[in-house]
């Protein structure tokens, strides 16, 4: 089948697709970055059109992308997909109502005769791109702090949850979760915050350096060049907390009889265990860094700064699907998923494979489009006849 590769290895090539995915949809949530920063970097309502206008050309991509690393999880790791987004369904709710107000408001907000008026849009703008990150960010701590589920049932959790008789306490598909916040109940860890509050400032900083390499504006230019600073300033402090927490808490482990147990340093050993994947985390800073840097000499620092942002997001994934549980549940250590025990069978992880041979097609069609929308500033002008 795919390439002569066995069950473990396509396990691990759709956990690196995985990754790849969460490192560009990380990427390109400078879209909702820039929602956060419309009312900081403009100063009428000419600039503050400018700056939804030119987002309002590249959204699409980051809903798409979200949706394409729902399907990919879907596909290759239906036991994950099941018990994250049917388990925690609180949370993924209130992240997909993030989404579908943001669609709304490119679509409402400066259409003739809307009935919540334009103000309003831009309120809805916002809280997708600092709600809405902000939570996926926790939701994706829980990656490495644990959720509340067990695999399984008892007759009377089945029964009081209504669900069907086929489903048993034999059936370890059958997920149970532990707390009636459904997913909620990460907000209860103040470390979950840590990579939730990275995600928002990292989101900023790429904006503004979209903003100075794809404006003709000097007055937003200059207010971003100085604005990135202070989101660094942000980012970083949480983001270097976030990895010192994962690397000096325990971590969920799995012994070679497949028994999961608490390991100690366990993301830092995966790190030192796999040169690549530390490798990948550092490239990643030192990218993001260069980036920044670049932009605020107002320069064309995007593309180090993408780079660097994907590299880095795929580093963490790859981390904490190499190296033991990836989504472990702190009620049941037993019931934790693998990417081994959470994959779908070797026969459509296979078929799957020869599909997932399309990605660089897709990704180049981005860089065409992309390239195609940048090949020039943009100004107030280009979006006389059209805006969002």
């Amino acid at each position: 089948m795919f390439f002569g590769l066995d069950h473990s290895q396509l396990q691990v090539y759709w956990w690196v697709i995985e990754s790849l995915l969460g490192g560009l949809l990380v990427f390109l949530f400078f879209v909702q970055g820039g929602q956060g920063l419309i009312d900081r970097l403009s100063a009428n309502e000419e600039e503050k059109t400018l700056l939804v206008s030119t987002l309002g050309r590249k959204w699409e991509l980051g809903f798409t992308t979200l949706v394409l690393f729902g399907g990919a999880a879907f596909a290759a790791f239906p036991l994950f997909y099941s018990t994250s987004f049917g388990g925690a369904y609180w949370v993924w709710l209130a992240i997909l109502f993030c989404f579908i107000i943001q669609a709304v408001s490119y679509e409402y907000r400066k259409k003739e005769g809307n009935l919540l008026g334009s103000k309003t849009y831009e309120v809805f703008l916002k809280i997708n791109g600092i709600l809405g990150v902000f939570l996926i960010g926790v939701a994706v701590s829980t990656f490495f702090s644990g959720a509340e589920f067990h695999l399984g049932g008892t007759p009377v959790e089945i029964e009081s949850s209504g669900a069907l008789p086929s489903f048993s306490s034999s059936n370890p598909y059958f997920v149970s979760w532990d707390s009636p916040l459904r997913g909620l109940e990460a907000l209860a860890n103040p470390l979950n915050y840590l990579l939730g509050f990275a995600l928002v400032f990292l989101s900023r900083i790429v904006a503004e350096s979209y903003f100075i390499n794809a404006l003709a504006s000097e007055a937003i230019t200059k207010r971003a060049r100085k604005d990135i600073l202070l989101n660094t300033a942000l980012f970083l402090p949480f983001f270097l907390g976030f990895l010192a927490w994962i690397c000096l808490k325990d971590g969920f482990g799995v012994s070679e009889n497949g028994e999961v147990q608490m390991v100690a340093n366990l993301y830092l050993l995966t790190f030192l265990r796999y040169p690549v994947i530390l490798a990948l985390l550092v490239l990643g800073v030192l990218g993001v860094l260069f980036g920044i840097y670049k932009s605020w000499r107002g320069e064309k620092g995007i593309f180090a700064l993408g780079f660097g942002v994907v590299l880095a997001v795929m580093a963490v994934f790859l981390n904490v699907g190499l190296g033991g549980a990836f989504y472990p549940s702190i009620t049941d250590l037993q019931s934790s998923l693998t990417i081994q025990n959470a994959s779908s069978s070797y026969y459509t992880l296979s078929v799957m494979g020869y599909v997932s041979l399309a990605v660089p097609f897709v990704l180049g069609y981005i860089v065409y489009v992309w390239r195609a929308m940048d090949r020039k500033k943009l100004s107030a002008q280009d979006f006389k006849e059209h805006s969002y």
